[in-house]
This record gives C-alpha cells, sequence and structure tokens, in this order.
C-alpha cells in the first residue's frame, strides 16, 4: 500500500488511498494468500477506521489579514439595517451554463433515454447562458436576470435595477438606502472601477443611496446568494438539458423552499460585451465615499449629480 497511499500536508494522521478492496484482495492473492473483498473492505471500515469519502472544497485559496474584521464590520452593517428598516441585498453571478443539447449533472424520471452531444463544444450550442442573481435577505427572495454574453459591470447594475423596479420598491418604498453584499471577484470585485461607476449612476437613477461591502477575498462562500439562492436553483435545474433560455428560466421559476423562498426570473436580449473602462472623468473626479475602515472593501455610492464631463459639454 506504501505507493498508492497519500496524505495531508498539514495533518500526519491523514492518510487516504484509492486502491479499491477488490485490487488489495487480488494483490494478496499475489502473495499466497485468501482473502475476499468483503472481508477487506471489512477490516478498512472497522478495524482501520477507513471510509470512503470526497475531497472537500474547504480550504481557503488564500488568506487576508482584516478578514475576521471585515466579517465583523459586516455584521455591524447587517444589524444595522435591519434596526433601520432597510434592505440588504446580496448579489452575484450563478454558474454559466452552455445553451443546446449539452450534457448535465443530475437524473430526472423520463419514459425513455434522454440523449445529448458527447462532447461540450459551445460552437454546438447557442451561447453561453449567464444568470445574475439578486437576494433580498430580509424578504427572502430572489431575482435572476438571464443573458447572453459576457458578465459585465452593466449586466449587474441592470440586474440590481430591474430587482428594485419589479419587486424592491414594493417592499422598500420608505427606505433611503440599501445595503449592498458582494464578493470580491468578477464584474462586481471591489477592484473594478466600472463597476463603481455604473453603481453611481444606478444610485443616481433610483435615488437612493447605495452602501457596499464586500466579503474579504477567497470568502466568497459566505455571500448569503450562494447558499441561500442559488444551491436551489443548482437543484431545480438538476437534470435539465437547457436547450433554449427559455427552458432554463422555466424551471428555475419554480425553485422554491420550506421556508417560503420566491424566485422571479427575467430574460433580456441584450448582449453584454468585455472591454468597457472606467472613463477618466469619473477616475479625476471619483465621486464614491470611501469609509475609513478598509476603503477597498467597503464605500457608498450617492444619488447627488456627478459634475459634468466639460469634454462633453465641449462637443
Amino acid at each position: 500500500m506504501a505507493d498508492d497511499t497519500a496524505g495531508s500536508p498539514v495533518d500526519e494522521h491523514l492518510l487516504w488511498t484509492n486502491r479499491s478492496p477488490r485490487d488489495i484482495a487480488q494483490e494478496v492473492a499475489l502473495a499466497s494468500y485468501e482473502v475476499s473483498p468483503d472481508t477487506v473492505r471489512k477490516i478498512l471500515t472497522e478495524e482501520l477506521e477507513l471510509h470512503v469519502r470526497q475531497a472537500e472544497k474547504d480550504e481557503p485559496a488564500g488568506e487576508n489579514p482584516m478578514r475576521d474584521e471585515q466579517f465583523e464590520h459586516l455584521a455591524q452593517l447587517r444589524a444595522h439595517y435591519v434596526r433601520q428598516g432597510w434592505p440588504v441585498v446580496s448579489i452575484d453571478t450563478k454558474h454559466k451554463e452552455l445553451l443546446g443539447n449539452f450534457y448535465r449533472a443530475g437524473a430526472a424520471y423520463t419514459s425513455g433515454h434522454v440523449r445529448v452531444w458527447d462532447h461540450d463544444f459551445a460552437t454546438f450550442g447557442d451561447g453561453r447562458l449567464v444568470p445574475y442573481g439578486v437576494y433580498d435577505l430580509a424578504a427572502n427572495e430572489g431575482f435572476v436576470l438571464l443573458s447572453r454574453g459576457a458578465d459585465t459591470s452593466e449586466m449587474a447594475c441592470d440586474a440590481l435595477e430591474r430587482w428594485w423596479r419589479v419587486l424592491g420598491q414594493w417592499h422598500w418604498w420608505h427606505a433611503s438606502q440599501l445595503l449592498l453584499l458582494c464578493d470580491c471577484g468578477g464584474a462586481n470585485g471591489n477592484r473594478c472601477w466600472r463597476f463603481k461607476e455604473d453603481l453611481k449612476h444606478l444610485a443616481i437613477r433610483l435615488g437612493r443611496t447605495i452602501q457596499v461591502a464586500h466579503y474579504p477575498p477567497h470568502c466568497s462562500k459566505y455571500n448569503p446568494i450562494e447558499h441561500r439562492l442559488f444551491c436551489h436553483l443548482s437543484r431545480s435545474l438538476r437534470g435539465v438539458v437547457l436547450k433554449t433560455m427559455a427552458v432554463a428560466r422555466r424551471f428555475m421559476a419554480r425553485t422554491t423552499t420550506a421556508t417560503g423562498l420566491e424566485v422571479t426570473i427575467k430574460s433580456t436580449r441584450k448582449l453584454y460585451r468585455k472591454g468597457r473602462e472606467a472613463t477618466r472623468w469619473f477616475l479625476e473626479t471619483m465621486p464614491i465615499r470611501f469609509a475609513r475602515f478598509l476603503p477597498g472593501l467597503n464605500y457608498s455610492v450617492t444619488p447627488q449629480p456627478v459634475p459634468l464631463n466639460p469634454e462633453v459639454i465641449l462637443r
């Protein structure tokens, strides 16, 4: 077993092997010992206390020195908004899906065999589905905007605005501001200046202050939308062949939970493209209020109009 045994770099007592009981029984037989695979399995589980397990995605890919402090700050912000009766909203992009006759994990009851292409080549399909989610923590409501193209900051702000027009304003018409929770990566990352500029224009259109708090790097799984909305959407799509956007929309809209989760699905024909950068005028004026505590992760955008760009006036 020595050549087929590995261990953990941080725990010398944790060992694992990919040898099966049948493999071990066959090799033992070569040494003139007779033992059945069931006996080997019994020795592994009962005497050696080994069990079949999969690897768990639980180790962070990196560490942030202010991780705990930012989590405490997030908890204080959320508690403050709850006391004020203001909305707390979590946003992120769900896993992108290929549209077409592609294989997807999961099983379903069928009257026959479901056959899909044996290779997942994007050229075989009808583009890539990008679901962008908005989750209202207090109302336990999810909103998902479906589109094709790229995952961009423009799409993030469009999804947030459509959530507000369809759902948010009816619950939070009295709120003067809202708290936005998001991770540090993707189009809504803390280093994306285009996201900040788009949020500024969104705050002006909504007439409300948007306070943004990013989860520390490598902590995206703690974003509430991941375990309060996206996991249930994945369950609804299990085993479904997403041939069109309409199919994805129909199955996502059926998502419910015992705690009363409701999901609204909207789609757009707008094709989002990468390559948009923050304008020079925005970077020079920087109409963002950065917090004193970890300004790279915490900031606000107000509905106060930005000064006009002199270059535009000259034209």
